[in-house]
């Protein structure tokens, strides 16, 4: 009895007066000093109850020591005291052991017989002191739960708002890099007869708000190309169906500009030109026979233009003054690192056509097929992607988690042959389908949930529908041409219907994918 007073004096302590700390107290301590706080205020609780209930034994016990004494002195008025003082006792604590209990409960036993025997009120008091101390000890385990994954939740989102800033402070920069290089080619191509490159789009990944992976970050820009004067790109689709999804070709083609050329001068356009004139053009490099392929734009030689463009434009730019440039080797792009220090940054320059006034282009990427011609350019969608993560991020409130959760469920994929454009394509279509209140950091945990859902039954059915082409619940505020509404969607798991193997492969490593994404919320990173 003396050691529950004594843990009772040092509990109330503890609460009481807790330990001071100082100002530097991390968030994950914190948390850890609420649990404990918790945890010794119910064993305070219990303690009390213990102590309550054994004072009122130790009163019965003294009680009946009275009353014997009396029986031996023979006193009866003294003996009548003792046993009303003895039946109040009890009735006081039958009371305070039935009051927790179900109110319904004991309305139906008064209606029943009376009040009920002895021996149902016993077993009613028992019970519930059992399933109070039952509840006593799973409300702990909830609390430490509860806290436990607070702690492991703010653990992971420190480290992704670390990773968000970085890339909110890599894409200002790379924005600002670009708009110096195309002002610099602007003013440099402005009276030429080559395509003129417009203000750069980012896209991809790094602009959109989440990353694969914080150690090789590559931020990609599109830069639109218009024709030069005499000249419009017309775009003609690939029907041979030899490169998966929809490809295309730049046909160069002149236009007669003669009436407002001749009122300047005397000099016929490129289309009623001089047939002397025909031999010099053909030896002077211009933008026919630099950049295209007989009446085709030519994706790998105007991925050399520009890098000559970036190399003769990079000594007159304000950064080269504190970043050190280097051309990275690509045949599709133009791709270069910046370091300084410590820092870097790398630049994927994409180029391509816009497909009238829509957010579809036609670009220089990369196709899923092993060789691709240099002609050939395929359809892109980064640009209504990227207004389409913007147009979320403006509608879903404050806290929401829909990059987080896509940048861990990226970061879990290393190793592993899904492409992060696959879980991107789930997460857009459960967007555009779970209202976005359901995206806070408290759904967590159900939205990997509902993505590794997804992917199970899109594996099992071996289709995932692509989420711009063909998809008649896209935002209308982003525009798209009316084929591309109409098309038929491309199914992205379109190899795993013709391959056995792979669809095995691919069903486990989503096994794989859903451990590690396990481990990763427990460990909270």
């Amino acid at each position: 009895m003396a050691a529950k007073l004594i843990l009772l004096v040092l509990l109330q302590t503890l609460i009481q007066y807790p330990q001071m700390v100082g100002d530097g107290l991390d968030e994950v301590t914190r948390l850890h000093m609420e649990l404990r706080e918790k945890l010794l205020d119910r064993e305070m609780t219990r303690l009390l109850q213990e102590l309550e209930q054994s004072s009122l034994e130790r009163s019965v016990r003294a009680w009946g020591a009275l009353l014997w004494a009396a029986l031996q002195q023979g006193d009866f008025w003294d003996l009548a005291g003792v046993l009303g003082l003895l039946l109040s006792l009890w009735f006081i604590r039958s009371r305070r052991s039935r009051q927790p209990a179900n109110n319904g409960r004991e309305a139906g036993a008064g209606d029943g017989d009376g009040g009920g025997n002895e021996g149902e009120e016993n077993r009613d008091a028992i019970a519930w002191e059992v399933n109070n101390g039952d509840a006593i000890e799973g409300e702990d385990h909830d609390v430490a739960n509860e806290v436990e994954e607070d702690i492991i939740t703010h653990n992971l989102r420190r480290s992704l708002e670390e990773h968000i800033e970085h890339l909110m402070e890599g894409s200002a920069m790379t924005n600002f890099l670009m708009d110096s290089f195309m002002m610099f080619f602007g003013h440099l191509l402005s009276d030429s007869s080559y395509p003129v490159p417009q203000r750069a789009i980012g896209v991809g990944s790094a602009f959109e708000g989440w990353s694969p992976r914080e150690e090789d970050v590559v931020y990609s820009v599109l830069v639109p190309l218009t024709p030069p004067p005499g000249h419009t790109f017309h775009l003609e689709m690939d029907t041979s169906g030899y490169i998966p999804g929809r490809n295309f070709f730049i046909r160069v083609e002149p236009v007669c500009t003669c009436p407002r050329e001749q009122q300047h001068d005397n000099v016929l356009c490129s289309l009623h030109h001089h047939p002397e004139d025909e031999q010099r053009r053909n030896e002077e490099p211009n933008f026919l026979n630099t950049l295209c392929t007989g009446s085709y734009l030519d994706v790998e030689k105007t991925a050399r233009w520009f890098y000559q463009l970036v190399r003769a434009a990079w000594p007159a730019l304000p950064q080269s003054h504190s970043w050190q440039l280097v051309l990275l080797p690509s045949s599709r792009c133009c791709k270069f690192k910046l370091t300084r220090g410590r820092q870097s940054l790398t630049v994927e320059l994409l180029f391509g056509v816009q497909e009238g006034n829509s957010d579809i282009y036609v670009s220089s990427q990369h196709t899923e097929a092993l060789f691709t011609p240099s002609i050939v350019w395929p359809e892109t969608y980064a640009v209504a992607e990227m207004k389409f993560f913007r147009l979320i991020a403006r509608q879903s409130p404050p806290n929401s988690w829909h990059l987080k959760c896509l940048h861990v469920l990226a970061r879990a994929l290393l190793g592993i042959d899904f492409s992060t454009y696959t879980l991107k394509t789930i997460v857009m279509h459960l967007l555009n389908t779970i209202p976005l209140s359901g995206w806070r950091m408290r759904h967590f945990r159900r939205q990997l949930e509902d993505t590794m859902e997804y992917l199970r039954g899109s594996l099992e059915e071996k289709r995932l529908d692509h989420f711009v082409v063909g998809n008649r619940t896209f935002p209308q505020e982003i525009l798209l041409p009316t084929d591309v509404k109409t098309a038929e969607p491309p199914n992205l798991f379109h190899r795993l219907a013709q391959d056995p193997a792979a669809h095995t492969q691919a069903m486990n490593e989503c096994r794989e994918l859903g451990h590690r994404l396990s481990r990763m919320l427990h460990d909270g990173h």
